[in-house]
């Protein structure tokens, strides 16, 4: 468990060992009867504000509200502490020693970084993971995908998988998801209540099809709406969490009717411009068969256009295969792609060129693509963007232009948080540690118990160890970003010692 000290009567100790709803409820209970008003977490923090910029920052204290309307915010950040608490009273001198939790991150190896967000994730999807056969995305879906999909209007079975999931994204420091759920309107608000107790924050969308799918899956367009404005209903008027919010799922183009499509643009517009999210141009034989379906259409992207699908707070998942007119439909949408790089080498969908998006201006984010990405972990996910962009740049005949195809550490890590946020069009709330954000992050130690990140003595970059005088001469020492790459490469949820959404914890080992 991450280091609580706190100032005032509230204390849980390092070494405690409730866990699962028993440590939730008992923390969630604690901190409430503390009456404190603002935490303070102390330590190193890491960020990535923009491409290609990893933020370090020393010694920093980062005060979070913890009541009123700012709750959740980051309402100072002080560089340069050496009292953490005492920074807290200099922001606001009306503050006693109960109003304030401190929260000790500091360490050799040990940093805070954002909370990952996954930008794509089929929640009820989880129990297949790394399970395809030897699919490809089509057959993939009838064989594996729907049938499990549908298993899921069943509440019990609905509870245990979603629990499941839920858990095991917050465990990979995950704090924002965007979820695919099923059809089944129930189901749906099933999972929107479990993150809202897990305190993870997360865009629920109940699935839409109408055609195109098997008959024991799939809806009517009036059931379909009709569920769809039952969901937005529960999530507004009794579920009445901020941080869970409804995200209209239209599966698909070709699992979709035109008038279903359109439908859900205008209900969209009607609900004051709900998130959108939905697969677009992941294989060939999609697309093909997308060209099949709307033949009235120049491409896979212009039918979302069309049907008025494609807005600022759009999130269109792979994105492989586009042309150069659709990259320039959704530049100018202003919508977001999610890369899934480890469902497209799963599912041999392809590769999708990043690096072309970027330069275009064109906001991406990481999708892990549960499950046709065969883990919930951002991370893995970003160390496989890492790699495609190097297959890209393996096969560029352009010496010159080989190296611009890779994207470097800090440019992934910035894909798997600030620019997750900016594909869901939520860059002002999360992705980075500034005054006004959520405070969604997590707490890294390289040196946790079984952590399979090794860090020798002589290369930590503060260690006193003297590199010259010895009598056996050591090898060089890091730097603070080659320590950041150890964990890139080599880290897992061992090394998360823990998470917090809106600055309220949500998971610690």
């Amino acid at each position: 468990m991450a280091r609580w000290s706190v100032v005032g009567g509230l204390y849980i100790s390092r070494r405690a060992t409730l866990i699962d709803n028993e440590w939730l409820n008992a923390r969630s209970a604690m901190i409430a009867l503390s009456g404190a008003r603002l935490a303070v977490f102390y330590g190193n923090f890491v960020d990535t504000p923009s491409l290609g910029q990893l933020r370090i920052r020393n010694k920093l204290s980062v005060g979070v509200s913890l009541v009123g309307p700012n709750k959740g915010e980051i309402v100072f950040i002080k560089q340069g502490s050496v009292d953490p608490v005492a920074d807290c009273k200099e922001f606001d001198n009306s503050l006693v020693a109960q109003d304030v939790i401190a929260v000790d991150g500091t360490g050799e190896a040990t940093f805070f970084f954002p909370g990952f967000v996954d930008t794509h994730i089929h929640a009820s999807q989880y129990p297949n993971a790394g399970i395809f056969g030897n699919s490809t995305l089509l057959n993939w879906l009838e064989t594996y995908t729907f049938p499990l999909e549908a298993s899921l209007e069943h509440p019990e079975v609905a509870q245990e998988v979603y629990e499941t999931v839920v858990r095991r994204t917050l465990s990979n420091g995950t704090t924002t998801a965007a979820y695919f759920a099923t059809i089944d309107a129930e189901s749906t608000k099933l999972l929107a209540r479990i993150c809202s107790l897990r305190n993870q924050r997360a865009l629920i969308g109940k699935v839409c099809m109408d055609q195109n799918s098997p008959d024991y899956y799939r809806e009517t367009t009036e059931m379909c709406l009709q569920n769809c404005r039952n969901v937005l209903s529960f999530l507004d008027q009794e579920l009445g969490d901020p941080k869970v919010l409804p995200i209209l799922t239209p599966r698909f183009a070709p699992s979709c009717s035109r008038e279903l499509m359109l439908k859900l643009s205008q209900l969209s517009q009607d609900q004051g411009h709900l998130h959108i999210q939905t697969h677009l141009c992941e294989s060939n034989e999609e697309i093909s068969w997308v060209r099949a379906l709307f033949p009235e259409c120049e491409t896979y992207t212009h039918v979302y256009e069309q049907f008025n699908l494609l807005t600022k707070k759009t999130v269109l998942a792979h994105c492989v295969h586009l042309t150069d007119d659709e990259a320039q439909l959704i530049k100018a949408a202003e919508s977001g792609v999610s890369h899934c790089p480890t469902s497209n080498s799963s599912l041999t969908s392809g590769e999708c060129k990043v690096r072309w998006l970027l330069d275009q201006g064109i906001k991406v984010g990481l999708g892990t693509d549960v499950s046709g990405g065969f883990a919930c972990n951002i991370l893995a996910a970003a160390r496989q963007a890492h790699l495609v962009s190097r297959h890209l740049a393996m096969r560029e005949q352009n010496l010159k232009l080989r190296d611009h195809w890779k994207l470097s550490v800090p440019e992934v890590l910035f894909l798997a948080t600030m620019g997750g946020a900016q594909a869901l069009d939520m860059e002002e709330k999360i992705g980075s540690f500034e005054v006004g954000k959520q405070f969604d992050a997590q707490l890294i130690d390289l040196q946790s118990p079984g952590s399979n990140v090794d860090v020798f003595a002589w290369q930590r970059p503060n260690s006193q160890i003297n590199h010259t005088n010895n009598r056996v001469k050591l090898p060089p020492g890091i730097t603070s970003e080659d320590l950041i790459a150890k964990w890139f490469f080599n880290g897992d949820d061992r090394n998360i010692r823990g998470v917090w959404v809106a600055g309220n914890p949500c998971h610690s080992t």
